[in-house]
C-alpha cells in the first residue's frame, strides 16, 4: 500500500475515526486504526460498540491496507510539518510515514485481523441538518445516566412521529426533553436509545451547517452518516421511562427569570461547595424575589434573583449542578421556573411558550439547619 494525503486532512480524520477506537483492548487491533487505500484513503476505529469511519481525499499509489496504533500514528501526523504526507507499506507490515525531511519507520498489523463493522439494516430513515441534531444533542446530553445500574439510561431516547422528532435524557434524578419540527420531513413512527458516548461523538463531528445528517436506524444498530463521516453504533435495549407521564402538565406556581441573572446567582452561592460539602442551594420563592442560600462546614453564602410572580415563600433545595445544568442548556434568556410543593419535580420550560425544550429537576430534601 502507497499514498500520499495532506497532512491537515490525514490529521483530522486519524482525529474523528480515532473517537471509537479502544484506548485499551485485549485484541490489539481495536487499539488502532484501520487505513484502507482503494478509491480514495478509509480511516476506521471500531471498539465494538461503536465504529466510525470517514473518507480522504488521497493520491493512491498501490491499493491495500493496514492498521496501526491510533494514539502513536494520531501523535505521528500532528507533529509532522505541513505539507503532504506519504504513507508506504511492504507485506512484512513495515510503514514508512514520511513528510519534507521528516520520516517514521514503524510496525503495522494485519488489516485482516481486523474485526468487520456491522452493517446496519436500515428500517426506518431520519434525515436533519447537522446544526439541528446537534444543537438537539447538548441541550440533552448532560441528562443521560453515567450510572451501569440501569443501562438503558445511559443512552437517550430518539422518538420520531409525524413532522417532528424528539430526544429524551433521564439520569433518576432529572430529565431533559428537546423537541423539534424537521421541515419538509415526514418521519417514519419510530423510537431507539443511542448510547451518550456516541452521541457525544456525534456532536463533535457535526458542524454547525444546514448539511444534512441520515440517520438509519436498524435491528440492533444505527448509523448517522455526516459527510464524508460515518459512525455506527448498537442500540440500547430495555424499557425506556415513560416521561409524558413522568412531566407534570398543571403547576401552582409559574416563575418567570432572566436566565443569566439566576445562573450569576447560582454559581455565587455554590461557590462554598465541594465535593465534601455537597449541601444544596436552599432557595425561598417569594413575591418578586428568588432568595438563595448555602451553608456548608466551609461557611454560608447568600445572595438574590428578581423574578416575575410569586411562589409564596415556597423553600425548595436544589443540587447546584443539575440546576446549573438546566439552564446552561436551556436555548432561551427569559424561563418559566414551575413548581408545586417542596417535594415534587421542578420545570424549567421556555416563557414564550414555545414547547421546543423541557427540563425537569427533582429537588433535594432540605434538613432544618442545613
Amino acid at each position: 500500500m502507497k499514498f500520499t494525503c495532506e497532512k491537515y486532512l490525514l490529521q483530522n480524520a486519524c482525529a474523528v475515526a480515532s473517537r471509537a477506537a479502544a484506548s485499551k483492548s485485549p485484541i490489539q487491533t481495536l487499539e488502532g486504526l484501520l487505513l484502507e487505500a482503494g478509491a480514495d484513503l478509509k480511516i476506521t476505529g471500531y471498539d465494538l460498540k461503536e465504529g466510525i469511519f470517514t473518507h480522504v481525499a488521497a493520491d493512491i499509489e498501490q491499493p491495500g491496507a493496514i492498521v496501526l496504533g491510533a494514539r502513536l500514528f494520531g501523535e505521528m501526523i500532528r507533529k509532522l510539518p505541513d505539507g503532504m504526507v506519504t504513507v508506504a507499506t511492504d507485506e512484512n507490515h513495515n510503514v514508512k510515514v514520511k513528510c519534507g525531511k521528516s520520516e517514521y519507520n514503524v510496525i503495522g498489523m494485519d488489516a485482516e485481523d481486523y474485526p468487520e463493522i456491522p452493517d446496519v439494516d436500515g428500517l426506518n430513515t431520519i434525515r436533519l441538518p447537522q446544526k439541528i441534531l446537534r444543537s438537539m444533542i447538548n441541550q440533552t446530553i448532560f441528562a443521560v445516566s453515567d450510572s451501569d445500574v440501569r443501562p438503558i439510561y445511559t443512552g437517550t431516547l430518539f422518538e420520531a412521529a409525524g413532522d417532528e422528532l424528539t430526544l429524551v435524557s433521564v439520569d433518576g434524578y432529572r430529565l431533559a426533553k428537546r423537541t423539534e419540527k424537521i421541515d419538509g420531513e415526514e418521519l417514519e413512527d419510530c423510537s431507539f436509545v443511542v448510547p451518550g458516548a456516541a452521541l457525544s461523538d456525534i456532536e463533535r463531528i457535526c458542524a454547525d451547517t444546514d448539511d444534512m445528517v441520515k440517520i438509519s436506524v436498524g435491528a440492533k444498530h444505527i448509523s448517522f452518516v455526516i459527510g464524508e463521516t460515518t459512525v455506527i453504533t448498537r442500540r440500547l435495549e430495555g424499557e425506556f421511562l415513560n416521561y409524558r407521564r413522568s412531566i407534570p402538565e398543571n403547576f401552582r406556581y409559574q416563575i418567570k427569570v432572566d436566565r443569566g441573572e439566576l445562573m450569576s446567582v447560582i454559581d455565587r452561592v455554590a461557590l462554598i461547595i465541594n465535593e465534601k460539602n455537597s449541601n444544596p442551594v436552599r432557595m425561598v420563592f417569594g413575591d418578586g424575589m428568588i432568595d438563595c442560600l448555602c451553608v456548608t462546614p466551609i461557611g454560608k453564602a447568600e445572595d438574590a434573583c428578581t423574578c416575575e410572580g410569586s411562589g409564596e415563600d415556597l423553600e425548595i433545595g436544589f443540587n447546584d449542578r443539575y440546576l446549573m445544568d438546566a439552564l446552561k442548556a436551556a436555548g432561551k434568556e427569559e424561563l418559566f421556573v414551575c413548581l408545586n410543593t417542596a417535594s415534587s419535580p421542578c420545570v424549567v420550560k421556555a416563557a414564550d411558550g414555545s414547547e421546543e425544550f423541557t427540563y425537569m429537576i427533582l429537588p433535594v430534601r432540605l434538613r432544618a439547619g442545613a
